[in-house]
């Protein structure tokens, strides 16, 4: 019995055999068509083995299906190279790779923090639960949300086998009588921005995780209002309840990691903690199945599984192991695990350092040129819009395509400009397109996806002008970072330094690629376009605001290095003045032929060594009237 009281999954009796333990060449198969979600609340009592088996025999013969299989095969040969790669240094001397090991440990155990009371907050089958407000009768009947993949279904629904990711045609097979309706993301971003009010009054800075979970930092709210932590959590939930009408089940811990897996202890409606000391926290890890830690997908499990690491427990054993066998990050994500160590930083979203931006779009096969060139432009416009939500441009664009076989190929250009707009995104991604049609003739797709990369953030905190970072003060400045470095080791500065992020995100992505593929697989109809971009409620909203809790930056004012006069606390404009008044000169020669600002920028622009940036010269122009009024309010006003 493992610490949350399920038995892990490699070892329960109704689950078919992983591929340690296979009888037959296909037992492995099975398991991995359990899909990403084996672990969601509400699958104890299910018969997997029954599960697998109408999964196995639903999908047998299909394009699908022969990409499963192949995929696994390819796993099974990895997992015996590194089998192979393990038998090897079982034969040599590993006593300065385990101190080094050993080392690592003392190191995090000196950085523990218990200071710290993190809350995982996850709405209870979210969309079912939006869905039976307008629908009370589906309350007490199997129903789920998604037609040709299931995204969620209530807890009626997950005692017959059913759960997110799981084609729908399977889960009528499983449940006859399941109830599935469309998906309505308008409906359920409202009902999230009603929950995430509710959040904000306690931790103004809560992190979304997605549009149904977010992590809290309570401590001050405890200290501020006497309160313990579950009395604050319970207190929570039934304001969620008031206010939203839905249940949410929370995990209580010393930092998020050990939250995460706590908020489904309980569920639905229900919280459990974790108390914030160490024999707590270690006995509750030791016995916990590897895949119940967020970062571990069903391939990584499967591959710590075949060393002998089915528990968090197991981790010590084979320390010396890890960074031999699965490198450097995933070593120090396991210890963490083991340890029990994770981050107590909990920030809003948007202010995490992103790498990229992309969107991608699943659809039955297309080989025609006219449609993959519309399809690409519907993927390019999609883009931009989430490029212009998230505020970046990029310099790297990368296409990523899915021939009907399942094979997918990603072509990538650097571009001689940073990009944002469909067009450009089109005019650049279009060439990558037309090499692979003539790489591969009758090339047919069933999904086509583009991400920007290398990118550059068009809101960014201001700079003077020597290039310093200009912050807005704040009374807890030292305790709110811009951002989460993930690439490096721990430091004395900033301890938090967590590869666990990296893990969570490509078990994220697992599950997304599942969820695509599942619904190409489903033979219903595919979710709409517009509902296709959320990501299967991936989606991140900023934080509520509250107008009197901060000042915002264009209430502040920033003096300007050449005249000393206050401008507007804005990158764009406050380095359009200093372009104005270092191009006077240019100005006066160029005014009989053009406005002041234009032949300004224009001065600016082919100035070499200043270091500046300017938009463009037309921009300028269209809002030259407005900043002329906002210049006289602050210079005279």
């Amino acid at each position: 019995m493992t610490a949350d009281g399920t038995k892990p999954a490699a070892d329960g009796p109704n689950l078919p055999a992983t591929a340690t333990e296979a009888t037959d060449g296909h037992d492995s198969l099975k398991y991995h068509l359990l899909g990403p979600s084996l672990t969601k609340a509400g699958q104890d009592s299910v018969d997997q083995q029954k599960v697998s088996e109408i999964i196995y025999n639903a999908s047998k013969g299909s394009k699908f299906f022969n990409n499963e299989e192949n995929k696994d095969k390819t796993l099974t040969a990895k997992i015996e190279r590194i089998l192979a790669r393990k038998r090897q240094l079982e034969r040599i001397d590993l006593a300065s790779d385990r101190r080094r090991a050993d080392e690592y440990m003392e190191e995090l155990e000196l950085s523990r923090d218990l200071s710290q009371t993190i809350v995982h907050v996850d709405c209870d089958a979210f969309y079912a639960a939006v869905e039976e407000l307008d629908r009370p009768e589906l309350k007490d009947v199997p129903m789920a949300v998604g037609k040709g993949v299931l995204t969620t279904c209530n807890y009626h629904a997950r005692k017959f086998g059913c759960r997110s990711g799981m084609a729908g045609f399977v889960a009528m097979k499983l449940c006859p009588q399941l109830i599935c309706l469309p998906l309505n993301f308008g409906k359920y971003s409202a009902k999230a921005q009603e929950v995430r009010e509710v959040l904000a009054s306690y931790d103004p800075r809560f992190q979304s995780a997605s549009m149904d979970e977010a992590y809290l930092n309570i401590t001050q709210y405890c200290e501020d209002n006497h309160m313990e932590p579950e009395d604050v959590v319970t207190q929570l939930r039934k304001e969620v309840v008031q206010k939203a009408r839905i249940t949410v089940s929370a995990g209580i811990a010393a930092n998020a990691k050990i939250a995460k897996i706590a908020s489904n202890k309980n569920k639905p409606n229900g919280q459990f903690r974790v108390a914030s000391d160490r024999a707590t926290i270690v006995a509750f890890m030791r016995d916990l199945p590897t895949r119940k830690v967020n970062g571990v997908g069903r391939v990584f499990e499967r591959e710590l599984d075949a060393i002998g690491v089915k528990t968090c427990g197991d981790i010590y054993a084979q320390r010396a192991y890890l960074p031999k066998l699965f490198g450097e990050k995933a070593f120090q994500f396991l210890i963490q695990c083991y340890l029990g160590i994770g981050r107590t930083k909990v920030q809003p979203a948007e202010e995490f350092e992103r790498k990229s931006v992309g969107t991608e779009s699943t659809f039955r096969d297309m080989s025609e040129k006219g449609e993959l060139r519309e399809k690409l432009r519907w993927i390019a416009e999609e883009l931009e819009k989430d490029l212009r939500r998230t505020q970046f441009k990029g310099r790297t664009l990368v296409l990523k395509a899915k021939l009907h076989t399942y094979e997918v190929l990603t072509r990538q250009t650097i571009l001689p400009k940073a990009v944002h707009t469909a067009d450009d995104l089109y005019t650049y991604a279009l060439p990558m397109l037309t090499k692979l049609e003539k790489e591969i003739p009758g090339m047919k797709l069933r999904l086509m996806g583009l991400r920007c990369t290398n990118l550059v953030s068009t809101k960014k905190a201001g700079t003077d002008f020597f290039g310093m970072c200009r912050r807005v003060p704040s009374t807890d400045e030292d305790k709110i970072p811009l951002h989460n470095d993930t690439s490096g080791p721990l430091n004395g500065g900033e301890w938090e330094v967590w590869p666990e992020e990296e893990f969570e995100e490509a078990a994220r992505q697992e599950r997304q690629d599942e969820m695509n593929e599942t619904e190409v697989l489903s033979q219903e109809e595919q979710l709409e376009e517009t509902n296709r971009k959320y990501k299967h409620g991936r989606e991140v909203l900023p934080n509520p605001q509250k107008d009197d809790r901060v000042p915002k930056p264009k209430d502040l004012l920033w003096d300007c290095p050449i005249c000393s006069r206050p401008q507007m606390a804005n990158d764009k404009d406050f380095n359009e003045h200093v372009d104005y008044c270092l191009s006077r000169q240019t100005i006066k020669e160029a005014i009989s032929q053009t406005s002041p600002v234009l032949a300004a920028c224009s001065a600016f622009t082919h100035s070499p060594g200043l270091g500046l940036r300017s938009e463009a010269s037309g921009k300028r122009k269209s809002n030259s009237s407005q900043k002329n009024v906002q210049r006289k309010r602050l210079f005279f006003g």
